[in-house]
């Protein structure tokens, strides 16, 4: 008799023990959902990922310009061009001004250089008055005559060297044109055809400039 409260004790313990055991029946979930809804819910998942999969990308809305950003952008490649144009004026003008200068500088060499040019002309007449008076003194005329206009001829021909004045003396020389100016044409087989042969009158340069030409005779080929 004292072992019976025991024993209802574990019967309950072992009625809750069953009722708590999380196993479920097979058969029983299986009654619980149909087959048909099983496959409705598969087919609606595929369905649906197709859907999300398939949606085309809506394409990219196009945005106008505003209108103040491209009047902006005018001004400034308008701006740029005035620079480059502003640019291409400053080398201009300095070329041109170099050009001006070597041009100026140049002027005032050849006007230093020949502004002797003139009154090398009119003293000229002088040295060939010296030079035929030294030639026509003969054996009659005093040596200390003939010594005296030596002088002052060879005085005259260093002034007009000192500052820049050549003779030109082209004895046995061939006949050009820019230098010489021919006064007469005589054959001589001892000479090279167009060779100058006599000089009448000598010629003269200024700094490399022709003053005056000289006046010469030349030889031609003996027919």
């Amino acid at each position: 008799m004292a072992k019976e409260p025991q024993t209802q004790l574990d019967e309950e313990l072992a009625r809750r023990e069953q009722d708590a055991d999380p196993q479920a029946d097979p058969a029983a979930l299986e009654g619980e959902l149909e087959e048909g809804d099983l496959e409705e819910a598969v087919e609606g998942a595929d369905q649906a990922a197709d859907v999300d999969l398939e949606s085309p990308e809506e394409p990219p809305v196009e945005t106008e310009q505003d209108p103040e950003v491209l009047a902006l952008t005018a001004r400034v490649e308008e701006l740029e061009q005035t620079v480059v144009d502003a640019k291409d004026q400053q080398l201009r003008a300095a070329a041109e001004a170099q050009n001006v200068r070597r041009r100026a500088e140049l002027d005032a060499e050849k006007a230093r250089k020949f502004a002797l040019e003139k009154f090398v002309k009119e003293l000229l007449p002088v040295v060939d008055s010296l030079e035929k008076a030294l030639e026509a003194m003969q054996d009659g005329a005093s040596e200390t005559h003939r010594e005296g206009v030596s002088m002052t001829l060879k005085m005259q021909l260093d002034v007009l060297e000192k500052f820049g004045v050549e003779m030109v003396e082209p004895h046995g020389e061939p006949f050009d044109p820019q230098y010489h100016e021919a006064m007469a044409m005589v054959p001589n087989p001892e000479m090279e055809p167009n060779s100058v042969m006599e000089i009448m009158q000598r010629g003269y340069l200024l700094n490399g400039r022709l003053v005056r030409p000289a006046m010469v005779v030349v030889s031609q080929a003996a027919s």
